[in-house]
């Protein structure tokens, strides 16, 4: 778990670099395609089909991502409308590995339940290791010369002294970060956990409500409204609602439109301030597909307290809610946990031959 964490550090990154082809080179003064056309032209090709959603960055030079109903992924040229690709490069295929070994082992279909437990026990495991550790780690005197070879590292040592020395300190100084990284990984993969975090919030029952869903009163208005000829595409033009939300958010970095399959249903447009991995920068504005009022918002602002918290550990895992710096330090943090697990596996070797040798 500690080595693919290193190696998922900065995996937004750099699957954006893998991407850097895909970045347009438009002639000086050209302008973007409206939305509707360029959407209207990736519908008609192979393979055609319904949008179900399009995500744009605030440089028109990034391709807009386009999923399509069937769930195939496109990359489109924003000046052209040309299909760039599908995104599954080489390091896209080698990071989805290295995420599926962190998650579940890489074991495939019904073996992928004996992955994902071992791999979750081995994290409830690693937290009772870690609160054990503090208790080992605490000098039994006082005293400034008791508490230096515990906080940084002496050099000169050699063996079990070195071992020892590294991993206290390194232990120490991971025991933060360790902890949010470990409790979030828990209320990743139990239930009972996530429930602990709604209780602990105030939150009540059931905790298994999607926190992106309809106010009441504004769901059942929009069932009982009449259904429009043509439910697969919203009469309002796409182009107008992403310049609105784009209007009414200062310093937005991406918009994505969630076209619903059914005009009943509003029209969410999320718009994201952050990196994408910062719940707290997004908001979704609900539109009406056939007026293009705004008729309601959701996403993060209007989270319960437990959802918001569940929502800031899923990010803190990976250290991303803080943006490079909480990466960089969630990478420095696994990387000192498997030199952990090397000084502690050789003081225990030593010590197993030590208790040997004096038998």
């Amino acid at each position: 778990m500690a080595v693919t964490g290193v190696l998922l550090t900065y995996e937004a990154q750099i699957d954006r670099w893998a991407l850097r082809d895909y970045r347009a080179d438009p002639p000086p003064g050209a302008a973007p395609l409206g939305l509707d056309e360029l959407l209207a032209r990736v519908a008609g090709g192979p393979p055609a089909g319904r949008v179900a959603s399009v995500a744009l960055g605030r440089d028109p030079r990034d391709p807009a991502v386009v999923r399509l109903a069937c769930g195939a992924t496109v990359h489109v040229d924003r000046f052209t409308a040309e299909r760039l690709g599908d995104g599954e490069t080489r390091t896209r295929r080698f990071l989805r590995t290295v995420l599926y070994v962190h998650r579940w082992l890489a074991l495939e279909g019904e073996q992928r339940i004996v992955g994902r437990t071992i791999m979750a026990t081995a994290n409830l495991a690693f937290l009772f290791l870690l609160a054990s550790g503090l208790c080992l780690w605490w000098p039994r005197r006082g005293g400034r010369a008791a508490w230096r070879p515990a906080l940084w590292f002496r050099r000169g040592l050699t063996g079990r002294a070195r071992n020892f020395n590294w991993h206290n300190v390194i232990g120490f100084w991971s025991a933060v970060p360790l902890a949010v990284i470990v409790v979030s990984g828990a209320t990743i993969s139990y239930q009972w956990a996530a429930d602990l975090v709604h209780r602990a919030a105030g939150d009540t029952p059931p905790f298994q409500t999607s926190p992106r869903s309809l106010p009441p009163a504004l769901e059942a208005a929009l069932a009982a409204a009449p259904e429009p000829p043509d439910p697969a595409a919203p009469p309002v033009a796409l182009e107008a609602l992403a310049a609105r939300a784009a209007a009414g958010t200062t310093g937005w970095r991406t918009i994505t439109i969630d076209l619903p399959a059914s005009a009943r249903e509003p029209v969410v447009v999320a718009v994201d301030r952050g990196t994408g991995r910062q719940p707290s920068e997004s908001e979704d504005l609900l539109f009406d597909g056939a007026t293009g009022e705004l008729v309601g918002r959701a996403g993060y602002p209007t989270f319960s307290r437990g959802f918001q918290v569940r929502r800031w550990l899923r990010f803190a895992h990976t250290g991303e809610v803080y943006g490079v710096v909480g990466q960089t330090v969630a990478g420095a943090v696994s990387l000192g946990v498997a030199v952990l697990v090397w000084t502690g596996l050789a003081m225990s070797w030593r010590r197993f031959l030590g208790s040997r040798g004096r038998r």
